[in-house]
């Protein structure tokens, strides 16, 4: 209990047992991560974490609903401080602390604990980490994805890369089991058989974990958003993602950080109905395969001949007013930023059968 109290009077958790919440006021947690920047062997190693802002943004859109909200930052104590402080239901934007799973670590101890929580569950969670599964999965309800391979870090050998075993050149190569595009550069596309065995002799030695490597598809990238659960959720138009630099056209990890110098953003873009129709179908069948629920994020790319490829999948995705894609998918569509927070507690709210906040948003 000393380093629980010691962490409530640093300001770094609200999370405490003496907490009281006015007679029927709905106490809504918050579960995250939050960036200290105290590792520094990487420098993405935090980058699906949040900073304070983000957090503070989305408590204070919960709370002009008139609940209660407690912080619970996902640490090793987190079990204890929600069986000591229990919420009635839990905003999660936890990415987890470590391993292949992790971003299923904090809905598993909620469901554990019976709490209700936002977003899609442990199993949803622990598929669409791994890139090479989801693509797999959704292979085979028929959505179209670029040719890939994996590289298994444990069984890496830079003279056993042969170009026969590999997609046809160029290929992207990136952790298969990161978000945020962490280990995603400008320089993650190899052209060659000996810059790929370069490639992954370096990103295995610096992510120690295995290694997608699929066909490069240049051409046009979207995202695109989806909201609620059921027959009633609803996707938004994909919200294209233009380089200025149209000689490294990737969306890495330094392009998201900087994106206002690299990149801009156009929502609906300029696309036929029947390409615009592709991309949407294309979305809910992913969302649906993979039983996604409250919200996601999913990114696209399209060819020079209209062939749709899906990429990957984030059933948590950033929520950071300002800087993340799906607060900016959103506000394209006229929903401003605590109207969204109180959209995604609404539909899990509802989820639940739980009485509503009222967030305005049409779903439909």
């Amino acid at each position: 209990m000393q380093d629980i109290n010691k962490e409530i009077q640093t300001g770094t958790d609200e999370a405490t047992d003496a907490e009281a919440e006015p007679p029927g006021r709905l106490k809504v947690g918050i579960a995250y991560n939050l960036k200290r920047n105290t590792n520094g062997d990487l420098p993405d190693a935090e980058a699906e974490f949040d900073d304070m802002e983000a957090i503070d943004a989305i408590r204070s859109a919960i709370e002009e609903t008139g609940c209660t909200v407690v912080l619970y930052e996902a640490t090793d104590d987190f079990p204890i401080r929600l069986a000591q402080n229990r919420p009635d239901i839990v905003f999660n934007i936890s990415e987890g602390i470590r391993g292949r799973g992790r971003e299923a670590q904090v809905p598993a101890i909620l469901d554990f604990l019976g709490i209700p929580y936002t977003g899609s569950d442990e199993t949803t969670l622990c598929v669409a980490m791994d890139k090479a599964l989801t693509k797999k999965l959704v292979a085979s309800f028929g959505v179209n994805t670029p040719v890939y391979r994996i590289v298994k870090s444990a069984a890496f050998f830079p003279e056993n890369i042969s170009a026969g075993s590999m997609p046809e050149f160029p290929v992207l190569v990136k952790p298969n089991t990161e978000g945020s595009s962490k280990g995603v550069s400008d320089f993650s596309v190899a052209r060659d058989i000996a810059g790929l065995r370069s490639m992954l002799d370096v990103k295995i030695g610096t992510y120690r974990q295995d290694m997608l490597v699929e066909k490069y598809i240049s051409g046009r990238e979207f995202t695109v958003g989806i909201l609620g659960n059921g027959n009633g959720f609803r996707v938004f138009p994909p919200m294209e993602i233009i380089f200025n630099d149209k000689n490294h056209p990737i969306y890495s990890y330094e392009v998201k950080r900087n994106f206002r110098n690299f990149v801009r953003y156009r929502c609906p873009p300029d696309l036929s109905p029947d390409l615009l129709n592709k991309i949407t179908d294309a979305a809910k069948t992913v969302y649906s395969v993979l039983e996604c629920r409250d919200l996601s994020r999913m990114d696209f790319r399209m060819s020079a001949d209209g062939s749709l490829y899906f990429i990957e999948i984030n059933p948590l995705p950033g929520l950071a007013p300002g800087y993340s894609d799906f607060p900016m998918i959103a506000g394209f569509c006229g929903i401003d930023y605590p109207a969204l927070i109180r959209s995604i507690l609404d539909s899990a709210l509802a989820r639940y059968g739980m009485p509503l906040l009222g967030s305005g948003v049409n779903y439909g």
